[in-house]
């Protein structure tokens, strides 16, 4: 697997790419109806995509790394340098999603450990991330890979009950 930046485009994202990400948005109804990101989890169209990307790109803080595995487009990650509240040192994943066609494939644990690494490598010793308390299969998978609940608060997007957990990142040896 290969991740690669989505940069800030001027205009809209190329046609394919568009449409590689929305058939991935629109693989998971399941986690799109959890989420509450989009209004029909079963009906996802490029354009919500589409803004909802562009949102993303708007914050210089925010990288959008696209996974690729034999070319194909099989996950997504949205992960934030700095937290807004500045008490928060570490970076977060805001999101990790991976083509509903090919869940417990591993794709989801190598994308993680690529995030992490990214950070490890930038020298942060820790990361971040919340999970919806509607999500249990979510916060199974995270806790499977070492993060640990240590707090409980409500999302600063719509207000939504969640864990947040966090995972030291010990440097490379």
């Amino acid at each position: 697997m290969i991740i690669e930046p989505l940069l800030p485009v001027t205009g809209a994202l190329p046609g394919p790419l568009l449409a590689e990400l929305t058939a991935l948005y629109a693989s998971d109804p399941a986690f799109q109806q959890i989420s509450g990101d989009f209004p029909n989890p079963h009906d996802i169209r490029s354009e919500q995509v589409a803004a909802s990307l562009a949102e993303e790109l708007a914050n210089p803080d925010t990288e959008v790394l696209l996974a690729r595995s034999q070319g194909r487009l099989v996950g997504v990650s949205i992960t934030l340098a700095r937290h807004p509240d500045p008490a928060d040192p570490d970076p977060w994943i805001g999101l990790l999603m991976v083509d509903g066609r090919h869940h417990r494939s591993g794709y989801g644990r190598q994308l993680a450990g690529l995030v992490e690494e990214r950070f490890r490598a930038a020298g942060r010793d820790g990361i971040r991330l919340a999970v919806l308390d509607n999500n249990p299969k979510a916060l199974a998978f995270w806790t499977a890979l070492g993060y640990e609940v240590i707090d409980h608060r409500r999302d600063r997007q719509l207000d939504r009950p969640c864990a947040v957990l966090r995972k030291p990142l010990k440097p490379a040896e």
